[in-house]
């Protein structure tokens, strides 16, 4: 019986290296999302453009398009900024959820970064991003043309995350 209490230590250890083994093998920037496969939330925003004009979730019907969470707080956001441009300069429909920020700073960022959004809306509180399941920014969803949440990326999207992630599904979801 003495001799089994020597094991104990060991096989404790074995038991934590296979965990530590298995939590090192996880990727750090897959999140899953509650929303996959669910129209986008509803709401009734206005936008960082026009204070009076306002906008539900209606708005991304019809076609496949990126809503993209930011800030000008962000920054990350603005890393990202650039390669959004060029999405946008190639004609992808990409939307803004300006989030938890001041709407008078998301107006010069955007005029002095250029804007790459169709339109991007006023989410100052918040709401809309705690009804996508949002934890911060930048994160990015694939909406396809019936409105429907397909894909969540969090993190900066750059062309290596455009090639292998996000493009093929946009294309595929364009045919669809």
């Amino acid at each position: 019986m003495n001799r089994l209490k020597l094991f104990i230590p060991l096989m404790i250890f074995a038991v934590l290296a296979v965990l530590f083994w298995r939590g090192l093998s996880l990727d750090p920037t897959e999140m899953p999302s509650s929303r996959i496969g669910d129209p986008m939330p509803a709401f009734n925003l206005p936008t960082v453009r026009d204070a009076d004009a306002q906008i539900t979730e209606q708005t991304f019907k019809g076609e496949v398009s990126l809503v993209n969470v930011w800030a000008t707080w962000c920054a990350a956001c603005r890393i990202e900024h650039p390669f959004l441009v060029r999405l946008a300069e190639q004609g992808m429909p990409i939307y803004g959820i300006n989030y938890k920020d001041d709407v008078e700073e998301a107006k010069r960022w955007l005029a002095q970064l250029h804007d790459p959004y169709r339109l991007s809306v006023v989410d100052q509180d918040g709401r809309l991003g705690v009804d996508l399941g949002v934890f911060g920014a930048p994160e990015t969803y694939v909406v396809d043309k019936q409105g429907v949440i397909r894909h969540r990326h969090v993190g900066i999207i750059d062309q290596r995350v455009w090639d292998e992630e996000l493009g093929p599904l946009v294309e595929r979801l364009q045919v669809e």
